[in-house]
């Protein structure tokens, strides 16, 4: 599937778009650990929690769970929001 990856995580794809696969967010997530090594960590938390400054889109709709199904033909973005004073 293909997955959208932010610039601030890009230094561990060095790219804006790459490919994962797996039957849920959380086996897609590994995936990209697996592939990316480290960028899982910037995304979920050590309780297999999101993070809260980042967001998850599959075919536009936002998901709040790692366990959702995913599908090959899916979409995935991630987004991350920018925070600091």
């Amino acid at each position: 599937m293909k997955v959208l990856i932010p610039s601030p995580l890009r230094s561990y794809t060095g790219e804006r778009e790459v490919e994962a696969s797996g039957g849920t967010l959380a086996a897609v997530l590994a995936d990209l650990d697996r592939r990316h090594p480290g960028l899982r960590f910037r995304i979920v938390d050590e309780q297999d929690r999101m993070r809260p400054h980042v967001r998850f889109f599959v075919n536009g709709e936002q998901v709040f769970d790692l366990g959702r199904p995913l599908a090959p033909s899916d979409e995935l973005q991630i987004v991350q929001a920018l925070s600091g004073g």
